[in-house]
């Protein structure tokens, strides 16, 4: 006689109230599973709501029995083992019982209080490492705390990683809003990231209007073209954004903000660094955001791209961040 199946909990997210677009990491592992078997997350705010959203109720278990994957906050998270004629509810006020489609339940009560937000120190500067999921790009990212460190000569490193079937991103926030003045970043090659691949150095103001000017490098999933851009928000005004070619080698990128004016430009220091190159340049002055509470932002995450997706696991390295008032 075939053993009961069970499941087991590896990782479980902190207490939370349910926010719509915040997302934590699950995962753990299952025994006596079948082939073609599967996990429904659900977790509990109010009434138990399926995770990580109601038109993607499964999980899937990895071969080695582990199963991972995202879920909204709750008070509580249950994982269900299923076949396939189970059909997942988006919300239900009691879990069901172990028979018929569902094979094991297993529930767990969240931890007793959220864990303190991550920092930290780069070039002199505190940042906040980012875990919330967001949109920003066009495609939600699911972000880990672990995808953002600093090593030890002082450099940034932001990654793009697998957990489970789910691509993970990274992004760190300045704790300070450093207003008016001029922003430098110092980065290592990043001509060769894969198309759907996104790195974003950005303003973001939580309390007010967005104050949002970005230098992303990224092709937004097109193998052809130009794979870098300064932008002034909103981008679908043709003459905000500018589009450039980032050529192999470490490239400086430079803002000058001032009211008024937003002066890109992006350099190179040639093979016997006796000279610099200039690569990219372009003052904005028109639609460019007065200083507010913005905190600049470095993110590097997945554009998702149907017919060009994400291939393997990224990294960028950023060597300097400056900035002079």
């Amino acid at each position: 006689m075939a053993p009961t199946p069970t499941i087991q909990f590896s990782r479980i997210p902190p207490v939370g109230d349910g926010s719509p677009v915040k997302t934590e990491a699950i995962a753990g592992h299952v025994t006596g599973a079948r082939k073609g078997q599967r996990i429904v997350l659900f977790a509990r705010s109010g009434v138990w709501w399926v995770q990580p959203a109601a038109e993607h109720p499964f999980t899937e278990i990895q071969s080695d029995s582990t199963w991972a994957n995202r879920t909204h906050p709750g008070a509580a998270y249950a994982a269900l083992l299923v076949d396939s004629s189970y059909h997942a509810p988006s919300t239900t006020n009691v879990l069901p019982e172990r028979g018929g489609a569902v094979l094991a339940v297993s529930v767990a009560e969240a931890e007793s209080s959220p864990s303190a937000p991550k920092n930290l120190s780069f070039d002199g500067y505190q940042w906040e490492v980012l875990t919330t999921a967001s949109n920003h790009g066009g495609s939600t990212n699911f972000y880990e705390a672990s995808n953002a460190f600093v090593d030890r000569s002082g450099f940034l490193h932001l990654r793009i990683a697998k957990h489970g079937q789910q691509w993970t991103s990274a992004q760190v926030k300045l704790i300070r809003s450093l207003g008016y003045g001029s922003y430098r970043l110092v980065v290592r090659d990043v001509s060769r990231l894969e198309p759907a691949a996104v790195l974003s150095v950005y303003s973001w103001d939580d309390m007010g209007p967005p104050r949002e000017m970005d230098i992303e490098v990224s092709q937004w999933g097109e193998i052809a073209g130009k794979n870098a851009q300064f932008v002034v928000q909103p981008y679908v005004v043709p003459a905000n954004s500018i589009r450039f070619t980032a050529p192999p080698g470490k490239l400086t990128y430079s803002l000058e903000w001032q009211p008024g004016s937003a002066a890109f430009r992006t350099l190179r220091e040639s093979a016997s660094l006796s000279q610099v190159l200039r690569v990219a340049q372009h003052i904005f002055t028109s639609g460019v955001p007065s200083a507010g509470n913005e905190n600049i932002h470095i993110s590097l995450f997945v554009f998702d791209n149907r017919h060009n997706p994400l291939r393997r696991e990224t990294e960028v390295v950023i060597e300097k961040f400056e900035f002079l008032p």
